[in-house]
C-alpha cells in the first residue's frame, strides 16, 4: 500500500509542487514556473539515475511544459488546471483494456472471481472519465482553491474509497465462492 501511494506522489508530483507553492504564495504564476522547473528536474534526476522514463511520465512531462508554458503566457491558470484532467483521460482509456485488472490483483481473486475483476477494470475508467470531467468542470471555473480542495481530497478521496469498495466486495465474493465451492 506505501509504495501504491509513493507512485501517485511520484506522478503528481508537478501537481504537488503547483498546489504547495500557490497555497503559500497565492501567485499562479511563480506556482506554475516552479511546477514545470520541478517537472523538468524529476525527468532529469530520473535520467541521471538511468531510470527508465515511461510513456505516462512523458506525456505528463510534455503535458506541463505545454499547458504550464500556456498558462505562463496567458497569466490564464486554466490551463495548468487542466493538466489533471488530461492525465485522468487518459488513464481512463488504457483502464478501458479488458482484464487489465487481472494482474494487480492475488492469484485466488484473479482465479475465483476474473469476472467481477474484469468488470471492475471497467469501473475503475468510468471513475477517472468522472473524475476528469470533474477536473476541467472545476479548472474551467478558474477558482484555484476549488480546484485544490477537489484534485486533493475529492479525487483522492474518491479513488481511496472505490478501493476500499473493491477490497471489500472482492473479499466477500472470494469467500463466498470458495464456501460454495466446497459444498
Amino acid at each position: 500500500m506505501k509504495s501504491v501511494f509513493a507512485k501517485l506522489a511520484y506522478d503528481f508530483f508537478s501537481t504537488i509542487v503547483f498546489l504547495a507553492v500557490y497555497l503559500a504564495s497565492d501567485n499562479v504564476v511563480l506556482a506554475t514556473g516552479i511546477a514545470i522547473g520541478a517537472s523538468v528536474a524529476q525527468a532529469v534526476y530520473a535520467r541521471v539515475r538511468n531510470e527508465a522514463l515511461s510513456f505516462m511520465t512523458w506525456a505528463s512531462l510534455a503535458l506541463v511544459i505545454v499547458l504550464g508554458g500556456a498558462t505562463l503566457l496567458t497569466s490564464d491558470p486554466r490551463f495548468v488546471l487542466a493538466k489533471p484532467a488530461i492525465a485522468h483521460f487518459a488513464i481512463g482509456a488504457i483502464m478501458l483494456k479488458r482484464g487489465w485488472t487481472l494482474r494487480y490483483v492475488p492469484p485466488i481473486v484473479a482465479e475465483t472471481i476474473p469476472d467481477y475483476v474484469i468488470l471492475a477494470g471497467f469501473a475503475w475508467a468510468a471513475l477517472m472519465f468522472a473524475l476528469g470531467a470533474g477536473t476541467i468542470a472545476i479548472a474551467a471555473t478558474g477558482d484555484i482553491k476549488l480546484w485544490a480542495f477537489y484534485v486533493s481530497v475529492i479525487a483522492m478521496g474518491a479513488k481511496v474509497v472505490a478501493f476500499a469498495i473493491q477490497y471489500v466486495a472482492f473479499r466477500l465474493l472470494v469467500t463466498s465462492r470458495l464456501r460454495a465451492n466446497r459444498t
